[in-house]
């Protein structure tokens, strides 16, 4: 097979058993917000955002460090063994402590002690499937990584399914039947974890056969070069997950507490509508870093490089003019209980937010494929650091709208910042003037359709045609020079 074919079919593969997780999530929305009241719905997003924080410090980077040792090295058995033996020592260390320290956590967060329990346990699952998914795709084997991960994403889906909607409505009146034994009044939240803690187990017991060895090594040298590489990437990690989630923490820190948990449940519902843009960006991201390092060593990559960033901005620009126009069909569809819509104001700027991140992750080609990843995880912490001062001076002012600004603010700085730090150490001849002409004219037509016209269906539409002729206009000779050409080079 073409090695850049094969090359392609994988990525697509690795493409959608990673943007499933993200799909699922999107998907119980509704069951989420139409089970759960707000407040209900703000505590389970405060846990969430924990998760994706402890996630990443029980990882340390060392996924990244295992791909950069294990590719090339003479002894593979020694990499898998001694980053096995790290992350299995670690995650073990990790849940005595978590366990011993779960009434101390549950008092200073805020959570029950009960869902306290049910996240340590979940989040050293999911740090034990780390190197095992890694060797996965270290050795292309595609189809069994997404085998794996859709296999978690259909039993967690289909076990809220079960325990938030079939069990309710199967419970007998005075009877003892095996699912009134299964059923609890009020245990949704709990159900919830159970459902996540059943898909981590499973997913974990189909990857065990890499931890079961004849013998392992633990190479004390080869784990400090590693763990040297890796810090840079959990720094960057640690920074990126605040920008993502450490908005819900600090707005339930920092309002009221009658009205904490209720207030996030209403930002995270709605927050959640800007991942089209999201699903599009990660599906573009996935299906394009592999050609980006391909391409490194052509002639003149650069101008490949800006032509994919110039078509980004075109494809982006029209989700988010789309999802605005239509964020009131949207909420009806995904957001069933009419109380969440209190905080529908932050959807565009949440969308641009997701928007921005995408264009990042285009303009980021210079400092990956020049291995100055450095520059990566000073972009991230500046990005943090806006995140952290925005809302904790704001929040108690302008409540959740804090967030949403914030957001914007760390995602449009760290998009700015890395085209300004790539133009003079890679530079790549971008069609400055298109991006910011399609960018403007997006964002100025969301705003009118949005703010302006207060979200009025027939002018939306116009404005979303309109746009679309202009892009057919300005783009449809050089479409059709890369979609029609019969000998493309």
């Amino acid at each position: 097979m073409n090695p850049l074919k094969k090359l392609f079919q994988q990525t697509a593969i690795y493409g959608l058993a990673t943007v499933l997780p993200r799909m699922m999530s999107f998907l119980l929305l509704p069951l989420y917000t139409g089970v759960l009241e707000t407040a209900g719905y703000g505590e389970i997003s405060v846990i969430f955002a924990w998760f994706a924080i402890f996630n990443v410090l029980l990882a340390y980077g060392m996924e990244t460090a295992f791909f950069r040792f294990y590719n090339g090295a003479e002894d593979k058995h020694k990499v898998v063994s001694t980053s096995l033996v790290s992350i299995l020592a670690s995650t073990l260390l990790f849940t005595m402590l978590a366990l011993l320290l779960q009434n101390s956590l549950a008092t200073s967060t805020g959570i029950d002690t009960e869902f306290i329990r049910y996240t340590i346990f979940i989040i050293a699952l999911d740090a034990l499937v780390i190197i095992p998914f890694a060797w996965l795709r270290a050795n292309e084997k595609p189809m069994r990584y997404a085998v794996v991960k859709i296999l978690n994403v259909a039993v967690n889906l289909g076990l809220n399914l079960f325990f938030l909607l079939l069990l309710p409505k199967m419970v007998q009146e005075d009877s003892e039947t095996f699912f009134n034994w299964m059923y609890r009044p009020n245990f949704e939240i709990s159900y919830i974890f159970i459902s996540n803690l059943v898909a981590s187990a499973l997913t974990l017991l189909l990857m065990l056969k890499l931890y079961i060895r004849k013998s392992y090594t633990f190479d004390t040298e080869l784990w400090k070069r590693m763990m040297r590489y890796a810090w840079p990437v959990l720094v960057a990690g640690i920074a990126f997950t605040i920008n993502e989630v450490f908005d819900r923490i600090l707005l339930e820190s920092l309002l009221p507490a009658d009205i904490a948990n209720s207030e996030v449940g209403k930002y995270s519902a709605c927050y959640k509508l800007g991942l089209f843009m999201t699903l599009f960006a990660t599906a573009f991201r996935m299906g394009i870093e592999p050609f980006f390092f391909s391409h490194a060593g052509t002639e003149n990559p650069q101008k490949a490089y800006a032509q994919i960033t110039n078509y980004f901005v075109v494809l982006g620009s029209i989700i988010l003019l789309a999802v605005i126009v239509f964020a009131d069909i949207l909420k009806e569809l995904f957001v069933r209980d009419e109380s969440y819509w209190e905080a529908m104001d932050i959807v565009p700027l949440i969308i641009l937010a997701s928007f921005f991140l995408g264009i990042y992750h285009n303009l980021s080609v210079w400092y990956k494929v020049t291995d100055k990843t450095r520059y990566g995880a000073f972009i991230s912490v500046i990005g943090a650091f806006i995140t952290i001062g925005i809302n904790f001076f704001f929040i108690p002012h302008i409540g959740y709208m804090a967030s949403a600004i914030a957001t914007v603010m760390a995602y449009g700085s760290m998009m700015v910042l890395s085209y300004y730090l790539g133009k003079s150490r890679y530079p790549i001849p971008y069609n400055f003037r298109k991006i910011t002409f399609y960018l403007g004219v997006s964002i100025l037509f969301s705003a009118l359709s949005f703010y302006v016209f207060d979200r009025n269906l027939i002018i939306g539409i116009a404005l979303l045609l309109l746009f679309l002729g202009l892009v057919y206009k300005l783009e449809n000779d050089k479409l059709k020079q890369i979609f029609l050409r019969k000998n493309p080079q």
